[in-house]
């Protein structure tokens, strides 16, 4: 089986426009359609929100660092205990009946499409030792699918969340971050880093969340742009990815190819500054491993800028970095795509201070960070430039950095 985000627990039914925010389904209406599904109330309700990520890009499996922040978008959860070892799992925006499936039956990359994810994550908690004995689920979601924006790390962390408080189990948000990975990597069949779920688990609002990746400390760092008279846009160019392809895990392997031919644990460990000399030891490892490696190891230090700037309160500064990293991701990890190329070249044209690709690449998202005043313009640039070039009108709206997980009811 090959299950892609686009197909992660449906979401596309809150897709946003120009000038949109997206913002989370009612848990009242939640609760509504589950008493109309299963003939009871809901034992509570939980949303979790899909993420954007301002720098950092496949740097998470390579034991990196990354800075995503929460979107105001979020799939819904209304969630009832069971205890007869039944896991009955429903979508309102997937065109399918309720999914019923055995708790105690749960196998790796079984078929069960969009209901991997959900299951997945029973399937890790009871892995794990946690008594997980079944649960009424029922699902909605704004988080626009395939787009980059970790719709299924939504789906993941949501459920882990609701689970979590209806067994009693007490884990923290970065311990169910590491339990929804889990489920996406060896449930699903999807070599994920921990970024996206972290980022769904954890972040708050009004900040970025700085997270090391290996030790997964993680500081939330202020990111209020419009005090600052800014604004970070999120261009959705409508062209679906699917990570679970083989794409990603190619890059993956590739860099932990370069990983070994360096002796190192993961590429986290090159130092930046010695990245000419380890791309030379590289030779014989074929263009793409080095290609890959030197992606990597300058989007590290990427990262570690941005950090530095962000503390200074220099945010425009930014900008320039963001372009740095979508040309590393177009030229050296080549996961890129015209439209998202188009968004950047005619965004920054039209103004912008930067503009990179954002997610796993092959289409998705761009975020486009520009003045106030300037966002109107640059919107209006890039939906020229898109009904020019023959593409399909992309989704603009605002990223407002917003709050990780939570219970509403």
């Amino acid at each position: 089986m090959s299950v892609t985000e686009s197909g992660a627990g449906g979401a596309g039914g809150g897709s946003t426009s120009r000038g949109g925010g997206g913002g989370g389904t009612g848990d009242r209406g939640v609760a509504g359609q589950f008493l109309a599904l299963y003939g009871a109330r809901p034992d509570g309700v939980w949303a979790a929100p899909g993420r954007v990520n301002l720098i950092g890009e496949y740097t998470d499996f390579n034991g990196g660092f990354v800075m995503p922040l929460a979107l105001p978008h979020t799939t819904v959860a209304a969630v009832s205990r069971r205890t007869d070892g039944v896991l009955r799992l429903h979508s309102a925006d997937v065109s399918q009946g309720v999914v019923q499936l055995a708790v105690d039956a749960l196998e790796p990359r079984a078929d069960t499409g969009w209901a991997a994810y959900p299951a997945g994550v029973v399937w890790a908690l009871r892995a794990a030792g946690h008594p997980v004995t079944g649960a009424d689920i029922h699902l909605t979601s704004t988080v626009p699918t395939g787009a980059g924006l970790s719709s299924s790390a939504a789906l993941e962390v949501v459920t882990a969340l609701a689970l979590n408080d209806l067994f009693e189990l007490g884990l923290s948000g970065g311990e169910l971050a590491v339990l929804a990975q889990r489920a996406e990597n060896d449930f699903v069949g999807v070599p994920c880093g921990i970024m996206d779920q972290t980022a769904s688990a954890c972040c708050t609002e009004g900040h970025a969340l700085y997270l090391d990746t290996r030790d997964l400390t993680q500081r939330q760092v202020p990111f209020d742009l419009a005090a600052q008279g800014l604004r970070l846009l999120v261009v959705d160019t409508r062209v679906k990815h699917a990570l679970g392809d083989g794409a990603y895990a190619e890059r993956r392997a590739g860099c932990e190819a370069g990983a070994r031919a360096l002796g190192v644990p993961a590429l986290r460990d090159v130092p930046y500054g010695e990245l000419p000399s380890a791309l030379d030891r590289l030779a014989d490892e074929g263009e793409n491993v080095r290609r890959y490696v030197r992606h990597v190891v300058s989007e590290d230090h990427r990262v570690e800028r941005a950090i530095a700037l962000l503390d200074a309160g220099d945010v425009r500064a930014v900008g320039p970095v963001l372009v740095e990293g979508h040309d590393s991701l177009r030229d050296d990890l080549r996961v890129s795509c015209p439209e998202l190329d188009l968004v950047v070249s005619s965004a920054v044209g039209a103004g912008a201070l930067g503009a990179r690709m954002t997610g796993g690449g092959f289409g998705g998202s761009a975020i486009v960070l520009v003045e106030e005043a300037d966002a109107d313009g640059v919107t209006a640039a890039v939906e020229k430039a898109f009904a020019a070039a023959g593409f399909t009108a992309p989704r603009v709206f605002t990223a407002v950095p917003s709050e990780g997980a939570r219970r509403l009811s």
